[in-house]
């Protein structure tokens, strides 16, 4: 019997990824250049070449889905307080762009442009053909109940993939998405990421079965590298794609290109888009220019 990262199956094939290769995937937009998970931040991650938009989902008092990171709303907003506590109206009277700076608090040049808290709902609706990566912040069945009922209402099942660090999580999203067959894709939480690497630092002692369609990770984690040729490989045998976040520097991800990782996380895609060759990206080819000396 094979050995599972998860007691759910993987969902039939899902066509949330298309042929190209390498995969810029916004970090909450681009978050180095605008204020993060907000529509500002998303435009701008699409003009600077993003394929997807990541984001993070949180609730509101009264239930709405949120696109929102922290559990409190100090850091990104002028709000206070947390925000499972406050209504979606509340919510939205707080400025989201208040405390961006692109230049360590000399500037805040988002501030008073009535940038606010989106909601998931929202985000379907002003950026319809846009695909997604959501990490989920929230744990309680029905708020999964909520958001897979609302994939399905804006029928987003193939633009949208599921992401969550939690192992309970994950298993309530698999078994909702498993019990109404639905085709939607989903990352790896963290004990599905460790017996995924488990099984290749063993040397493949056994047949492995992934649930997720996506292994997306950092690549060092307390010490261990976990982005490497070889883990490359047993993911791709399998039919896994690998996510590298966040990357920042030019040199890291010139070097995870080479590498043949399938997608790079970042707050700054515009220096991905400067590192793909047109009508090459599935070579994963970096032009001789960006490679630093």
């Amino acid at each position: 019997m094979p050995l599972s990262s998860s007691r759910f199956s993987r969902v039939a094939k899902t066509s949330f990824f298309d042929a190209k290769k390498l995969r810029i995937i916004g970090h909450r937009g681009a978050a180095g250049m605008a204020p993060e998970n907000t529509f500002v931040s998303f435009d701008k991650a699409i003009t600077d070449g993003a394929d997807f938009i990541e984001m993070d989902l949180r609730e509101s008092k009264d239930g709405e889905i949120l696109i929102f990171h922290d559990a409190t709303l100090e850091r990104t907003t002028n709000g206070q307080g947390e925000v499972q506590q406050l209504s979606l109206k509340e919510l939205q009277n707080f400025d989201a762009g208040y405390w961006f700076t692109p230049d360590g608090g000399q500037t805040f040049p988002f501030r008073g442009r009535k940038i606010t808290i989106p909601t998931l709902e929202e985000f379907f609706t002003t950026f319809p053909k846009v695909k997604a990566t959501v990490e989920l912040k929230e744990a309680r069945p029905v708020f999964i109940e909520r958001l897979v009922a609302s994939i399905k209402q804006f029928r987003k099942e193939e633009m949208i993939l599921l992401a969550t660090v939690k192992d309970e999580v994950m298993t309530e999203i698999r078994r909702q998405i498993c019990e109404q067959d639905l085709t939607i894709a989903t990352g790896f939480s963290y004990g599905e990421a460790a017996a995924f690497l488990n099984w290749v630092w063993d040397q493949n002692s056994s047949s492995f079965a992934p649930a997720g369609e996506a292994l997306q990770v950092p690549c060092e984690y307390e010490g261990l590298r976990l982005i490497t040729e070889l883990t490359l490989k047993a993911a791709h045998e399998l039919g896994i794609e690998v996510h590298a976040w966040t990357i920042n520097e030019v040199e890291e991800m010139v070097q995870l290109i080479q590498l043949g990782v399938d997608g790079v996380v970042s707050d700054y895609p515009a220096r991905l888009r400067e590192l793909r060759i047109p009508n090459q990206d599935s070579e994963n080819k970096v032009p001789s220019r960006a490679i630093p000396n």
